[in-house]
C-alpha cells in the first residue's frame, strides 16, 4: 500500500515539476535533468516514467487537457443556459488569473515543441478538436435557428479570439488585463447575439 502511495506522490511531484518548468522557464528548459531537480528526485526516476523530452511534453499536454476538461464540464453543468455555459467556458480559456495564464504558457510551449513532430501534433489536434466541438455544440444550442455553416464560423471565431487573447495576455498583461479580455469576449458574444 505504501509503495502505491509513494508512486502516486512521486508522479505528482514530477507532474508539478514539468508544469512549473514549462510555465515558468519555457520549453527550452524542459529536460529530464531539470525536471528531476525541480521534483527533488533522481534523473533515473524521471526517466523510468518519462523516457525522454517528448514523453514529458505529452504528459504536460495531457495534464492541461485533463485540468481544463474537468473545469469546463463543471462550468457547463452549473450553467443555467447554453449561453451562460458558452461564456463561462470561453472565459476560463483566457488568461484571467495566474493559473489560466500558466495554462496558456504550457499550451504555447507544447505547441512550439510540436512543430515537425507528427505524434505531438496529433495529440494537439485531438484535444483542440474536442475543445472546438464543445464550443460548437454550445453555439448551436445557444442559436438553434442558425445553419451549420454559421455555427461553425462563429465557434471558430470564438475559439480563435479567446485563445489569441490568452496568448497576448501572457506576454503583456498590462495591455490585456482580465477586464480587457472579458470586455472583448462580451463584445463578440453581443455582436453575434449570444450575450
Amino acid at each position: 500500500m505504501a509503495r502505491r502511495a509513494d508512486h502516486g506522490e512521486q508522479q505528482e511531484r514530477i507532474s508539478r515539476a514539468v508544469w512549473s518548468i514549462l510555465a515558468g522557464k519555457g520549453i527550452e528548459h524542459l529536460t529530464i535533468r531539470a525536471v528531476a531537480a525541480e521534483a527533488g528526485c533522481t534523473t533515473g526516476l524521471v526517466m523510468h516514467r518519462f523516457p525522454g523530452r517528448k514523453a514529458l511534453l505529452a504528459h504536460a499536454r495531457d495534464l492541461l487537457h485533463a485540468r481544463t476538461r474537468a473545469r469546463v464540464e463543471r462550468l457547463e453543468a452549473e450553467a443555467e443556459t447554453p449561453r451562460a455555459a458558452l461564456r463561462a467556458i470561453l472565459a476560463q480559456g483566457m488568461a484571467l488569473n495566474e493559473d489560466s495564464a500558466q495554462e496558456a504558457l504550457v499550451w504555447m510551449g507544447f505547441l512550439a515543441a510540436s512543430v515537425g513532430d507528427e505524434e505531438l501534433i496529433a495529440l494537439h489536434r485531438k484535444n483542440n478538436r474536442a475543445w472546438r466541438e464543445r464550443v460548437r455544440r454550445l453555439v448551436a444550442a445557444s442559436a438553434p435557428a442558425w445553419p451549420a455553416a454559421r455555427v461553425d464560423t462563429v465557434a471558430f471565431t470564438l475559439v480563435s479570439a479567446t485563445e489569441g487573447a490568452a496568448q497576448l495576455a501572457c506576454f503583456d498583461p498590462e495591455a490585456y488585463s482580465a477586464e480587457v479580455q472579458e470586455a472583448m469576449l462580451d463584445s463578440i458574444l453581443d455582436a453575434y447575439g449570444l450575450a
